[in-house]
């Protein structure tokens, strides 16, 4: 038989084992939150926040530069009540910039330097199976918006040359064709006109997204065009933007030429004519509302702070403007 102090020696060891056990198993196993507890939160510097969740959208099907616009439309009034902002075309596209990289490389003449040829450009695929659209969060959506109200089109006429600005920041620069130093009677108006871009300041008034082309001079539309290189080719699908200057609506769209050889030149029936890849760039960067200034300053200062001084291209000839 066991002494009673052998009793108890046996038990204040089998407690102290007990105690050790419970010990190591505190020390080492991962604490459990019940859904009752709240977590810690460390505090965490503002500049080391991870940016706010983003929604996508994945492109189901694809999407030729001819249905490009309704897909667009039909989207955004779809996702605009997913968010808590006002969804367009214009905000999503800026949220997307790859967007416009891929219909600025639909234009014919950066195509054909890659050594193909486009007849119908509108066929040409600008959406595919499975590319991601990334809607912007709110405070993302602010600060596009802030951004978009800021640009504007800078145009100088005797510079032969566009500039998208915001505020003061110049975020494209290109070659534009202007009008010509003459009057003439054009058809499509039923009167004698003169030909010059008119200068001043004013908005985008009107967008047409599927222009119909036409000769002023004859009144007759056209559905093909000569190339600079000689190929005929079905007219691209590029929207003209109509400007309201100083209160009046001249007729002077900016819209593409399908003949970039003339651009530098005083050359159209009035219409400020750029490229094709600039006249995608200046429709996502000009949405309705934006302001535009048409100048015609001959002294250009240079980097270096030199001052150039410009061709008076409209100098010859006096006409009497309406």
């Amino acid at each position: 038989m066991y002494s009673r102090k052998n009793i108890i020696l046996g038990t204040l060891i089998l407690l102290l084992a007990t105690a050790v056990f419970v010990a190591v198993f505190l020390l080492f196993r991962k604490p459990v939150v019940s859904q009752q507890q709240s977590p810690v939160v460390h505090a965490i510097q503002p500049d080391s926040l991870p940016p706010e969740p983003a929604l996508f959208y994945v492109v189901q099907h694809e999407v030729p530069v001819k249905s490009y616009f309704k897909f667009m439309d039909t989207l955004c009034r779809r996702l605009d009540t997913l968010v808590d902002y006002d969804l367009d075309e214009t905000l999503l596209t800026r949220a997307n910039p790859w967007l416009m990289d891929t219909l600025i490389l639909t234009d014919y003449y950066l195509r054909k330097a890659r050594g193909e040829f486009v007849y119908d450009q509108t066929l040409l695929v600008v959406l595919r199976h499975g590319d991601t659209l990334r809607l912007p969060s709110p405070a993302q959506a602010t600060a596009l918006k802030s951004s978009i109200q800021n640009t504007w089109l800078d145009v100088n006429i005797p510079e032969f040359r566009m500039r998208i600005v915001e505020g003061s920041d110049t975020l494209f620069s290109f070659p534009v064709r202007v009008g010509q130093n003459r009057q003439r009677y054009l058809e499509a108006i039923n009167r004698v006109e003169v030909l010059r871009t008119r200068k001043g300041e004013g908005e985008i008034f009107r967008i047409n997204r599927n222009p119909v082309w036409s000769n002023p001079v004859t009144g007759k539309s056209y559905k093909e065009t000569e190339r600079d290189d000689g190929l005929r080719t079905k007219l691209p699908q590029i929207p003209w933007l109509e400007p309201v200057i100083n209160g009046i609506r001249y007729g002077q769209m900016i819209h593409p030429t399908t003949n970039p050889e003339t651009l530098g030149k005083a050359y159209s029936n009035g219409c400020i004519g750029t490229s094709e890849a600039d006249a995608w760039r200046v429709y996502f960067f000009a949405p309705l509302g934006t302001k535009v200034v048409i100048r015609y300053d001959l002294a250009q200062i240079l980097p270096s702070g030199d001052t150039l001084l410009l061709k008076d291209v409209y100098s010859k000839r006096t006409f009497k403007l309406k």
